[in-house]
């Protein structure tokens, strides 16, 4: 939605303009837009690293595209399932069904509890990995609101540049009012940049690395509860509190009734 609502903000932006009978053609202006765009890039790599400036593309399309989001109930299908088999086969049983899941942090964990009988051994491996992730997560969307922070500033900048070159031309009564119109466009644009471009894209990594945050914090849920012997329905109830009230019917066909169970 990040790009889509970027869309219809500018979109917005401009149908104001036309109706108060202005033209978008005045918003071309290319020293104000090098100044403001090559001012906070540069600026921006001038306070990171190389490595740092280097991710800006790949991020600002990972927040501009539609992402596969993690799927949190069929992580929780699939923990269930592994309970199952953790009953049925023990431990190294589930570590070999997890391994067929694709999901390296499912994998890791569920070899960390088929390997450990320590649970806050366990916890503490899996929590790390989490803080790591947020770590560079949080790294990233620094990065777009330090930009969001330079634009506008760059942006009155390029206003004062040309209200400088205004003053030089009081001479030209009839040349002021464009010129200073003109040296408007620079403010504008960074006012723009950052609040239609970069601090929406800081938001909208921030939201990734939550819903990827609360996955992960999911499944630990999950492998704690199967190391810990917990019954199949036990290990269900605990994991569908993560999920919206409409989405906790998982209608599994692996999972066993409680009567069922208890038989078991």
């Amino acid at each position: 939605m990040t790009g889509i609502g970027i869309a219809v903000a500018v979109v917005a932006i401009l149908s104001a303009m036309v109706l108060d009978h202005g033209s978008p053609v005045q918003l071309v202006n290319i020293p104000a837009m090098i100044l403001v765009l090559g001012g906070t890039l540069g600026v921006t790599a001038a306070g990171g690293s190389r490595s740092q400036a280097k991710k800006i593309p790949r991020l600002l399309l990972r927040a501009l595209k539609p992402p596969a989001l993690p799927d949190s109930r069929a992580a929780v299908v699939a923990l269930v399932g592994l309970a199952k088999e953790a009953r049925r086969g023990g431990l190294v049983e589930m570590d070999r069904l997890a391994r067929e899941s694709g999901d390296p942090f499912l994998v890791k964990g569920a070899e960390l509890v088929a390997s450990s009988s320590d649970p806050e051994q366990v916890d503490e491996i899996l929590g790390a990995e989490i803080e790591g992730m947020r770590a560079r997560h949080r790294r990233g969307a620094k990065v777009f609101s330090d930009m969001g922070g330079f634009a506008p500033t760059l942006g009155i900048l390029g206003t004062v540049i040309g209200l400088v070159h205004v003053l030089g031309h009081l001479g030209s009564p009839r040349t002021l009012g464009p010129a200073i119109a003109t040296a408007f466009v620079a403010t504008l644009w960074g006012v723009f940049t950052a609040n239609v471009v970069w601090l929406p894209v800081a938001n909208r990594l921030r939201s990734l690395s939550e819903a990827e945050t609360e996955y992960r914090s999911l499944i630990i849920e999950g492998l704690l509860a199967i190391q810990a012997g917990h019954s199949t329905n036990a290990v269900r109830d605990r994991l569908v509190t993560y999920l919206p009230p409409a989405d906790r019917e998982l209608d599994d066909p692996a999972t066993p009734s409680r009567s069922e169970e208890a038989a078991a």
